[in-house]
């Protein structure tokens, strides 16, 4: 799904896949919607996270509209 990006993510990688701001990443990270782990102050995603929880919220968005 996401395999033009490394397998390791920064937050701005996240950012630019879901065409989101980068507070919104580091928000969907707070929360722990989004799994990552910090190095010092450093936000990494494993990149298999963020096709979990695109995964998720398509599936979150379609038993809302069913």
């Amino acid at each position: 799904m996401f395999e033009q990006y490394p397998e390791i993510m920064s937050v701005y990688d996240v950012s630019e896949a879901l065409y989101i701001g980068k507070n919104r990443t580091y928000e969907l990270l707070e929360e722990g919607v989004l799994k990552g782990f910090r190095i010092g102050r450093i936000w990494k995603i494993p990149r298999n996270n963020l096709e979990e929880y695109v995964i998720q919220q398509s599936r979150k968005n379609f038993m809302i509209k069913k």
